[in-house]
């Protein structure tokens, strides 16, 4: 017989007795055969309860059981892959053995407060209020073990941390120093809220708050910019007085007998050197000269300009270095910038200085008296720095300047040209490497940057006690660390430069600005790795990742059953981040 499709469904056949209504459910196939449509029981489904029958009726339908919406519900959603990139490489690093080597609640905190730093710098008491089992920041409390933490628990850990700073810092050294190696160093100041701390002074703004009380942060790392140490001074302090603390930390407390110190000329300078460098046995140093020194040499006959028409780097001797090797440099590009920028800043100052003649002339209520006239004068020039440049005559009723076009010559004849000072062998260093180890205090200043803008945020300090300022620039440095290492192992999916071999073979010298390699170029233009994700900053990857979240999720008909956590399903671009860093999503 021809039989055509047939379908099964649940039929509810009703039946009237006796004044009540009695019901059949009856689970039936259809089909049509001859033309006609013809039912087949399959079933009597009225003995099971109602709730049964519904989910059979459901599944002949095709519907789905249970749906998601009814079946489950999400009680909250902590961001968690971001928490597991920087804690997995903190420990991978094993920074809570070099805190303690046995388990205890300040090393617990001391590990939230320096992933807290990387993840979303803030207040103590933030993030005590992040850590509470119940908060939805972060699984950071749930990851370390904190259900809870008060301000002053954190307070205290910070005092338990600074006495070990010492410790820590000789395991850093051991871990990245040796004898001979060279040993970055240089200083910074951070301003600081409050007038309490005896730590906080008025002194030099790198941040341009003049007036605002301040700290000094001296930073000594390793050639590539790992951190290794560092030490807060007064605001008030200078510079190449931090020095010497450094080179007794270096010699006793991490015991190396040859090191190499490399620092800007602002900090190691003449008296340093003569002082406290050349008395110490296998201390060596690289430096530059002052542009007044630089000019010495020219009037002095040792350095002669003209042989840098061909060449951009010369070896020379002077003897008013005895025993040391002079690397003269000649940089087109910079001799460029410094032109443009003394002009701009020239004609900055005459329209200020103009204003004033002007001002000398006018018919109503000129301006008079030597002393005024000299006042508004020299708040000018001190604007822009090149007061040196004018020759001005002031006198009661008459302001007149010009510049000094001679002094201005002897200068643009010096531009591009800077003197690297050294006393290492050049059978240690030849003079390539000399200027190469010279200029890689920039990665020291990359460092400043992000502990004070970009990631890290050490500023703006509140704390009032000296010792907690000291634990929060040392705790500040060890997040640095972390974020050091993250930064090589990310380097593929960032902008950073992660093909550093190829860039520099293509400089024509070291002393030419420094090239890009055309890996990270390509990244650049086409904001995409060679693998198609999405290039991004060190600081939206973490971001990416914390869309990572840990659900917790709770079944609808069974209330009384656990409640149950599930991880988001990281995308191609986190799965990739979270390999090259080898961190597990599950802690």
């Amino acid at each position: 017989m021809p039989t055509r499709s047939s379908a099964c469904h649940v039929a509810e056949i009703r039946h009237r007795v006796g004044g009540k209504t009695y019901a059949y459910y009856l689970l039936r196939r259809t089909f049509r055969q001859d033309g006609k449509v013809k039912h087949q029981t399959l079933g009597n489904l009225s003995h099971l309860p109602l709730p049964v029958i519904d989910l059979i009726r459901r599944a002949v339908r095709g519907e789905p059981l249970v749906a998601p919406g009814e079946a489950f519900e999400i009680l909250r959603s902590r961001p968690h892959g971001h928490v597991a990139a920087v804690l997995a490489t903190a420990r991978r690093l094993e920074i809570d053995r070099l805190l303690s080597t046995r388990p205890c609640r300040e090393r617990d905190l001391v590990m939230a407060m320096l992933v807290a730093r990387l993840l979303d710098p803030g207040s103590k008491l933030a993030l005590a209020r992040g850590l509470d089992s119940e908060a939805l920041s972060s699984t950071l409390g749930e990851v370390l073990g904190i259900e809870s933490a008060e301000a002053d628990e954190l307070y205290g850990a910070m005092d338990w941390l600074l006495p070990r700073q010492a410790r820590i810092e000789a395991a850093l050294a051991k871990r990245h120093l040796c004898d001979g190696t060279l040993v970055l160093y240089d200083v910074t100041s951070t301003y600081f809220e409050g007038r309490r701390c005896p730590l906080a002074k008025i002194g030099h703004s790198r941040d341009g708050r003049k007036g605002s009380l301040q700290i000094v942060v001296g930073l000594l790392c390793q050639a590539e910019g790992c951190p290794v140490a560092v030490e807060v001074f007064e605001g008030n302090t200078g510079d190449p007085t931090t020095l010497s603390s450094q080179v007794e930390k270096v010699r006793k407390r991490f015991g190396l007998a040859r090191i190499v110190f490399v620092g800007d000329r602002g900090l190691i300078t003449q008296a340093r050197i003569r002082d406290e460098l050349k008395p110490v046995e296998g201390l060596d140093w690289i430096t530059a000269l002052r542009a007044p020194q630089i000019r010495q040499l020219v009037e002095g006959g040792s350095l002669q300009l003209s042989l840098f028409d061909r060449k951009d780097l010369a070896e020379i001797r002077d003897p008013a270095y005895p025993g040391e090797r002079l690397i003269v440099c000649k940089n087109p590009l910079l001799a460029q910038e410094r032109a443009r920028k003394r002009e701009d800043l020239l004609q900055a100052t005459e329209r200020k200085l103009t204003e004033i003649v002007s001002a000398t002339r006018r018919p109503k209520r000129p301006l008079k008296g030597k002393d005024k006239i000299g006042l508004r004068v020299g708040k000018a020039l001190n604007s822009y720095k090149v007061g040196k440049h004018f020759h001005i005559e002031i006198t009661d009723r008459r302001f007149t300047y010009e510049r000094d076009t001679q002094g201005i010559a002897e200068e643009v004849a010096l531009d591009g040209f800077y003197v690297i000072r050294t006393s290492v062998a050049s059978g240690v260093l030849r003079a390539a490497e000399t200027v190469r180890a010279y200029k890689s205090l920039s990665v020291v200043e990359r460092a400043f940057r992000s502990l004070k803008r970009v990631d890290l945020k050490i500023r703006p300090i509140y704390h009032r006690l000296a010792d907690r300022v000291k634990a929060h620039v040392f705790l500040c440095m060890l997040a640095y660390y972390v974020e050091w290492h993250m930064r090589r192992a990310l380097a593929p999916m960032l902008f950073d430069d992660d093909d550093k071999t190829t860039a520099e073979a293509l400089r024509s010298s070291v002393v030419a600005p420094a090239q890009r390699s055309p890996r990270a170029l390509g990244k650049v233009h086409s904001k995409q790795t060679e693998d198609g994700i999405p290039v991004h900053s060190f600081r939206t990857l973490l971001e990416d990742l914390a869309t990572i979240a840990k659900n917790r999720v709770q079944p609808k008909r069974a209330p009384t059953q656990t409640a149950f956590d599930v991880l988001t399903t990281p995308t191609p671009l986190q799965q990739r981040a979270l390999e090259l860093l080898k961190a597990p999503l599950n802690m």
